[in-house]
């Protein structure tokens, strides 16, 4: 039986970022874009995760996306 050698690189080095990258991101203006996410964690009973998800499944849609959309149905457009 034959072994294979194996070389394992040297470990990389902790380097501390450039000053002026760290000044680049803290007075850069953020691009125009789609508005940022944040998340929400509900509690449901199991049965109605099941329906929501095999309803979902039927629709080839995620969950997320239709909750999302009863949300915005429920309280419009910000």
């Amino acid at each position: 039986m034959s072994t294979k050698k194996i070389s394992i690189g040297t470990k990389p080095t902790a380097k501390p970022a450039p000053a002026a990258a760290d000044a680049w991101v803290e007075s850069r203006v953020p691009a125009e874009g789609p508005e940022p996410m944040k998340r929400l964690t509900i509690d449901v009973p199991e049965s109605l995760h099941r329906t929501i998800k095999a309803q979902c499944a039927m629709r080839g849609t995620k969950i997320a996306d239709e909750v999302r959309e009863l949300l915005l149905q429920k309280y419009g457009q910000a």
